[in-house]
């Protein structure tokens, strides 16, 4: 069996040269809009069905590490090498909302929606043991830290069937699945 390109999204016709890419997201709404995030600060949003790029963005002061879209075509984060988790929607691109800096701006380098109920991210910062739960209805302050892991975060996943199931993986050699169903105002160090 043979597999063959179908589509390069390319938005630098001009030149060899083109930034490197951190990540990628597919519109789970809009199978038609890929969002792609780069070291070059920008997000580009593209349209696979015309092989164009809809719209690219200075989204951070530094790096983009990662962008993920929420639940519906339009809403989409970003996390970067500047400390800050944002927030754009397709619809009024002329302004973001910043809605979390991590300590120190530490870069974030992972994001994740949470996929039953969209008003939480998830997010980790490089070198960091914690992972930080973010509701994007009280912007700026962790609703919850997790902690747990010995060594670095390096990947977090909720539940696909669940909306207080997250996991969190390390360089611990720990994948820890967390009950976020009593949500506390203190971190919560112990897994299930």
């Amino acid at each position: 069996m043979n597999a063959r390109k179908e589509v390069i999204l390319n938005n630098n016709k001009k030149s060899e040269y083109c930034a490197p890419l951190t990540s990628f997201d597919w519109n789970e709404t809009d199978p038609t809009i890929i969002g792609t995030a780069s070291i070059d600060t920008t997000c580009t949003i593209w349209d696979v069905a015309t092989q164009t790029a809809r719209t690219q963005l200075i989204a951070h002061d530094r790096e983009v590490y990662d962008i993920a879209f929420a639940q519906g075509k339009d809403i989409f984060a970003s996390v970067g090498g500047d400390g800050s988790m944002r927030m754009f929607d397709l619809r009024k691109l002329e302004h973001s909302t910043i809605i979390y800096e991590s300590p120190r701006l530490s870069p974030l380098l992972r994001l994740e929606w949470n996929r039953q109920d969209p008003s939480y991210i998830a997010t980790f910062a490089l070198d960091s043991m914690r992972t930080v739960i973010i509701d994007i209805r009280l912007p700026s302050t962790p609703v919850l830290e997790l902690g747990g892991h010995s060594a670095c975060v390096n990947a977090t996943a909720w539940a696909p069937h669940s909306t207080c199931h997250i996991c969190t993986a390390g360089e611990d050699n720990q994948a820890l699945i967390w009950d976020l169903s009593t949500i506390h105002s203190r971190p919560i160090e112990d897994p299930i």
